[in-house]
């Protein structure tokens, strides 16, 4: 088995997918997808199984929110 990729940012989350009664769809992430060294493949490292009849989905992640840091100064 290959080294783990604990600390490289994933190239797509993993999503499983399943339909609602109401013909809606829950998504619920179950893993990430790591790019390989030489981009000619993927490990996939899972955090729970998809369920009977799910589509398993690989997305990009969406970049992470930065928060502003600048202060309002008030006036003197």
């Amino acid at each position: 088995m290959s080294k783990k990729a604990t600390k490289s940012v994933p190239a797509y989350r993993i999503y499983s997918v399943t339909e609602k009664e109401d013909g809606s769809t829950a998504w619920a992430e179950i893993g990430a997808a790591f790019r390989h060294k030489d981009s000619k493949g993927f490990n996939l490292v899972f955090k729970a199984r998809p369920l009977a009849d799910a589509q398993v989905v690989l997305r990009e992640p969406k970049p992470k929110k930065v928060e502003d840091t600048t202060s309002v100064r008030e006036a003197a």
